[in-house]
């Protein structure tokens, strides 16, 4: 009997076949993050999350990268983009009827589960066999938005959070910025990366942005809240506090068992049932600016006090939940965006005397109380400082008003048009990362005008974000006036005219004065009293030649 003979190149190939078998088997693995595989006890550092997203790209073509922005300290943003098919550029979305939805998390690298929750998502979208929501949505995703106060992770970073036990990062950007009250002076490159990249070239019709509250003591590990200035378009406020919020909790709460609360603290933790309210409505608060652009937003506000698996899982299932209502939704919201803009440019066409701009708010509560699942509380009053507040283990139920709508209490009338006659590159600058339509006299115009007389500029005592914030008092005088060629000029028959208004209106608590954009041209050198406000407001339609500034 003969024996057979084998090659010796068949141990080679039996090791080759298995090298390429477990390669295989590797790159087809899920990719954890690093508080998955942590045990939830990590979060990602910058590597990670560049190498978590590499894989992603290696075993799916439905994700590309983009650029958002380099960071101060020299970091790119990564900005995930998923469709099905991905679209090489917006435009060609033109005619796809698809909705973009833009995921934001680590804005405040101490807040991270937004970060770790959102790669997740990404991940899971992508590797399940059926893939949900690509029919009628565009995922954008930016995981680390602020990168540079990622990487300064350290134990001594929010330490009465909740974990992760080995670190956070800071609050702050690389210029010692807070990046959540940039989003009018657009002073850091990550804000000015997210107006220019995001929102104004592909134009999600939602924001989310994701970050922990260290507040009030309560059962919840959600909370939420919307857009709240009032000079947003008031049917997609109404939209959100009525409609699409409490679907969205309750789907949060039925299907994933994750409860969830608007977002706020108590007005007064000794007295909690005086009332429950978020932050204020300045458009400085991204979700509040994205408000002003007719789109819609959500603030997401993990509770700090929740373990970090559960504050990661809890954001997890309320961004799937937000996709589920907006692949359900899409036809609805995008209508209601569109109906938006045409309402906006047509006002600016030919306003009336009745169309008006708030510059002061009173705050109200909702018809509606909430209820809060809560504790008792010991409260300790300091004199000159913020009390001290420990919850006890006895547990209490709260009923009480949610102080969220921002009622105007002073407004000016809204005008056709703003006129700035002074040579200031800087202001034709911001408002051209605005996205805002900018035009300049060809020729000089004589006009009548709205001018502000200003009585008073008080610059805050105390720095904010590097600014002595100014407030201004005056009075409205009308007037004929020469206008010089090279005169900008900013129509509001466009439809970011309610951010142009918030920038140039002289009372606007959020503008371009507030923010000491006009320092130099509010006093002329060696004078105590203040000048005219260099910008006017052209009240009704005329005829001007001029051109658009690129």
């Amino acid at each position: 009997m003969k024996t057979k003979k084998f090659s010796p190149l068949l141990p080679l190939l039996i090791l080759f076949l298995f090298l390429l078998n477990s390669h295989i088997l590797a790159t087809n693995q899920k990719p954890l993050t690093v508080a998955e595989s942590s045990g939830f006890t990590a979060t990602s550092r910058y590597n990670d999350v560049i190498e978590f997203i590499r894989k992603l790209q290696k075993q799916s073509s439905l994700i590309k990268v983009e650029s958002l922005c380099t960071s101060a300290e020299g970091r790119d943003v990564p900005l995930l983009v998923v469709g099905r098919p991905v679209p090489s550029s917006p435009l060609d979305l033109k005619y796809s009827n698809r909705a973009v939805i833009y995921i934001q998390a680590n804005i405040h690298a101490g807040e991270v589960e937004g970060k770790e929750a959102s790669l997740m998502l990404i991940r899971d979208i992508l590797l399940e066999n059926n893939v949900p929501f690509l029919d009628n949505l565009v995922i954008l995703a930016a995981p680390i938005f602020n990168p540079d106060g990622n990487e300064k992770i350290s134990l001594e970073n929010r330490r009465s959070q909740n974990g992760p036990r080995e670190g956070v990062g800071v609050r702050y950007n690389g210029q010692n910025l807070d990046l959540n009250r940039d989003a009018v002076k657009l002073e850091s490159p990550e804000v000015r990366g997210l107006v220019q990249n995001v929102l104004n070239r592909w134009d999600p019709v939602l924001l989310v942005d994701c970050h922990t509250t260290d507040g009030s003591y309560h059962e919840e590990p959600v909370t939420y809240v919307w857009g709240l200035n009032p000079n947003g378009d008031s049917a997609i406020i109404e939209y959100m506090r009525s409609k699409m919020m409490p679907l969205i909790a309750k789907n949060l709460s039925g299907k994933y068992k994750v409860l969830s609360i608007p977002y706020g603290n108590f007005i007064d933790p000794a007295n909690p049932e005086k009332g429950w309210r978020p932050a204020g409505p300045q458009p400085r608060f991204i979700t509040n600016y994205v408000g002003l652009r007719n789109r819609l937003s959500i603030l997401d506000e993990n509770y700090t006090h929740a373990d970090f698996k559960t504050r990661v899982w809890g954001a997890y299932y309320f961004l799937r939940s937000i996709l589920e209502y907006c692949d359900k939704h899409k036809d609805e919201i995008l209508q209601l965006v569109k109906t938006a803009d045409q309402k906006t440019i047509q006002r600016g066409m030919c306003p009336s005397k009745k169309d008006s701009f708030a510059v002061d708010y009173d705050l109200e509560p909702l018809k509606d109380k909430i209820t809060i699942l809560g504790y008792k509380m010991n409260v300790i009053q300091r004199k000159g400082s913020w009390p001290i507040v420990k919850k006890t283990a006895q547990k209490k139920i709260y009923k009480l008003p949610y102080f969220c709508d921002y009622v105007p209490r002073k407004s000016v009338r809204f005008p056709y048009g703003y006129l700035v006659p002074l040579p200031v590159p800087e202001i034709e600058k911001k408002l051209l990362q605005h996205g805002i339509t900018v035009e300049k006299l060809t020729e000089p115009a004589t006009l009548e005008v709205e001018s502000f007389v200003l009585k008073e500029v008080k610059a805050s005592e105390r720095l904010f974000q590097g600014h002595h914030l100014n407030s201004v008092k005056g009075k409205y005088v009308v007037e004929r006036k020469n206008f010089p060629p090279g005169t900008l000029f900013v129509s509001t028959a466009q439809p970011l005219a309610n951010v142009a208004a918030y920038l140039l209106e002289p009372e606007s608590d959020d503008g371009l004065i507030a923010w000491n954009f006009f320092d130099r041209y509010l006093f002329r050198e060696w004078r105590r009293e203040p000048e005219n406000c260099p910008i006017y407001k052209l009240l009704e339609p005329a005829k001007l030649a001029k051109e658009t500034v690129k």
